[in-house]
């Protein structure tokens, strides 16, 4: 019992420091496009950001959008909002991967050894335990992300936090507004991601050459991270409304997530519940291949080092 419990902390801590390491990499290189995504989503054809002068500002497209805050709000309004996700990433990660590893056990259902199904629920349940963790930094990032003032005049993430719970609290109209709509987001997406790596992974032979193997990972990791966001995309774009300022102010039009879904639909055609998409997948397409990666040679890395 005692070499088992030992076996499953090494293997934890590990899991933990290979998954913290993944997630700290892939959000401080893919901001800027979580930003852009964010900031498209949000805009509608019936409403549209206003910045601090009163001027509406319409974006076109992911350059567009970077041209149009480089210009008007300083270069480094692209890192708005980074402290939340920089300050849960690592824990955010660790336990994605952690939770996903305990997961897979348990959804084995009898077999000896892994299937599709069982990678696919246990990126599920990583998926639903990872959202219930982030979404409070969710809603105060995404918060960060729609101010459109000058970067020196922006809030900081302190002040902004408890802003939030002054006015809402921190129940489910407050710092945890959204978080059905991040579960639907984070649950659909790790569902596929996982699935699809580990899947294809163990199908597609390994390469002996370290430099082919590498990029064997990394694009199995690419198309897993562009796959997730094409599917997951329309729970990300109801949490954006949901968490982001609302058109009226004092008037709360997106609550729930299907229901927020069915309101852009309806008001701006289907296609608007893909908006972001483009940046979204320029930044998880990569960020997915970067964070398995990162995780896969971390934890080969640990695992050698603490057999020493």
């Amino acid at each position: 019992m005692g070499k088992e419990l030992n076996d499953f902390l090494r293997q934890a801590a590990l899991q933990v420091g290979s998954g913290g390491s993944a997630g700290f990499v892939e959000v401080c290189i893919m901001h800027p496009l979580d930003l852009v995504k964010t900031r498209l989503q949000l805009q509608s054809k019936t409403v549209a950001l206003q910045d601090p002068t009163g001027k509406t500002q319409y974006y076109n497209g992911v350059f567009d959008c970077i041209r149009k805050m480089a210009k008007t709000e300083g270069f480094f309004s692209l890192y708005k909002g980074i402290l939340p996700p920089v300050l849960v990433e690592t824990p955010k990660r660790a336990v994605k991967f952690l939770t996903f590893e305990q997961y897979k056990r348990f959804f084995l259902f009898g077999a000896d050894k892994p299937t599709p199904l069982t990678f696919s629920l246990a990126g599920l349940g990583a998926g639903v335990t990872e959202a219930i963790l982030v979404n409070p930094f969710e809603m105060v990032k995404v918060t960060l992300q729609a101010n459109k003032s000058k970067m020196t005049e922006v809030p900081s993430t302190w002040s902004v936090t408890r802003q939030i719970v002054r006015e809402s609290g921190i129940g489910f109209n407050g710092l945890n507004r959204g978080l059905g709509a991040t579960i639907g987001r984070n649950g659909v997406f790790n569902m596929i991601y996982f699935g699809f790596y580990h899947s294809v992974k163990g199908i597609v032979p390994e390469y002996q050459d370290p430099t082919k193997e590498f990029f064997r990972k990394v694009g199995i990791g690419f198309v897993s991270g562009t796959l997730g966001s094409c599917v997951n995309i329309p729970f990300d774009v109801a949490k954006s409304r949901i968490q982001g300022p609302q058109p009226v102010p004092g008037q709360v039009k997106y609550k729930s997530t299907f229901g927020s879904m069915v309101i852009v639909a309806r008001e701006e055609g289907w296609r608007a519940l893909y908006k972001g998409l483009t940046p979204k997948v320029m930044r998880l397409g990569p960020g997915g291949a970067i964070m398995l990666v990162v995780y896969d040679y971390v934890y080969e890395f640990l695992d050698n080092y603490f057999k020493k």
